[in-house]
């Protein structure tokens, strides 16, 4: 445990380093509120520790694979499963690391993603926004319990999660953060391929309709990256889910889907029968569920009030103005969106497990967060402005 105290003490500097770079950058950067973040998302690696080591947890057959493998190091360098193995092989097999130090490693690759949630949304929305009449909505957001708490272990969550905030954070400048946009696309490809796709799609999407002025050339190097790497990695794609020789790939996915609803089902007593489920229902129980109805345990009950949160923030894009907003939105908005709906209606056809889709839904939702933001903070920006000319208006004399 010595091992993995001073690896938080190292990552806590290296973050000092990164606060620094971001800070000259951004003038309205925080390290006071991202040191904050970083010790509270510690509180749940600890939590995520203990309960790994008392209940079943992936954590630790990922260490296992690739301190008993004989494999070489890029051996693991493929889509899936591996891409983890292949990010912990130097980690365990030459320096040594321990189990406690590699869900330290990847409980920060989830911090990270929550600093790369707060540049993007902060960057794209200046206006602050208050729901619940006190409560300050980006604050609520980075804090949320559930998304740190599946985010804050050894396995896939930590950095999709990661890649997806780092690339939502850098296709806004993709020219000057190169570096970033290609490390986010590489953790998103190489860990979930099938999330690519839906990234890929939204991003064109959101260029060719958002409400912003693009110069050519973005857009050229935008279509090209995007669309030209689905064609060269449509094959692992597909592979995700057995259709790269696939005839049919409708028909085949429709088989693939139901099988893994049915063979996720099996393994746990929190299952849902989502097949039979019409889409608005599954599109609810993945979003939404569990509530206190339908609570796994002690856990769930308190996941179930964090859903409820979610809940009532959906519920205020519930309206005529939201519709109207989204004509007019710009590209972060509209990329969002799509890519939380896509990767939703992918997921509700082979989630079946109320268990599972409470740690699956984690690296989408900041998505939709981020639409009800900018919506929320559009609506008091027109009221700012508005209240600013009525009072503007009234100071005029009259000349008649």
């Amino acid at each position: 445990m010595i091992g993995a105290l001073l690896l938080i003490i190292c990552l806590f500097l290296i973050n000092q380093t990164l606060f620094g770079l971001y800070s000259k950058r951004h003038n309205w950067f925080s390290k006071k509120l991202m040191n904050s973040l970083y010790f509270y998302h510690l509180v749940f690696f600890v939590v995520y520790y203990v309960y790994a080591l008392n209940n079943p947890s992936d954590s630790w057959s990922y260490y296992n694979s690739p301190l008993e493998s004989n494999n070489l190091w890029f051996d693991f360098f493929m889509p899936g499963t591996t891409f983890i193995d292949f990010l912990s092989f130097p980690f365990v097999k030459y320096l040594n690391f321990n189990y406690e130090m590699m869900m330290v490693l990847y409980s920060w690759m989830g911090y990270l993603g929550f600093l790369f949630s707060y540049l993007f949304f902060r960057e794209n929305i200046p206006v602050k926004v208050k729901v619940f009449k006190q409560i300050d909505l980006l604050i609520l957001t980075l804090f949320l319990p559930n998304m740190h708490f599946w985010t804050s272990s050894l396995g896939k969550g930590a950095p999709i999660f990661m890649g997806l905030m780092m690339f939502a954070y850098s296709i806004k400048q993709p020219q000057s953060r190169i570096l970033t946009l290609i490390i986010g696309i590489i953790f998103i490809y190489f860990i979930r391929p099938h999330v690519f796709l839906f990234v890929a799609a939204g991003t064109v999407l959101g260029f060719m309709s958002g409400k912003e002025k693009i110069s050519f050339w973005k857009k050229v190097l935008i279509y090209t990256g995007m669309i030209g790497g689905l064609y060269l990695v449509q094959d692992d794609i597909l592979g995700v889910a057995g259709l790269d020789n696939s005839t049919d790939v409708i028909g085949d996915f429709q088989d693939f889907s139901n099988k893994r609803s049915a063979d996720l089902s099996e393994f746990a007593d929190s299952a849902v029968s989502m097949s039979s489920y019409p889409l608005p229902i599954k599109l609810f129980t993945f979003w939404f569920r569990p509530l206190f109805f339908d609570a796994p345990g002690v856990l769930g009950l308190i996941v179930s009030a964090e859903n409820l949160v979610y809940l009532l923030l959906f519920f205020k894009i519930l309206n005529k103005r939201f519709f109207k907003f989204l004509k007019k939105a710009p590209v972060s908005v509209k990329m969002s969106l799509t890519v939380f709906f896509l990767t939703s209606f992918a997921m509700t056809f082979v989630m079946s497990n109320l268990g599972i889709i409470m740690r699956q839904k984690s690296m989408v939702m900041y998505f939709l967060f981020f639409t009800i933001y900018y919506f929320l903070a559009q609506e008091k920006y027109d009221k700012i402005i508005a209240i600013r000319r009525q009072r503007k208006q009234m100071k005029i004399p009259s000349t008649i």
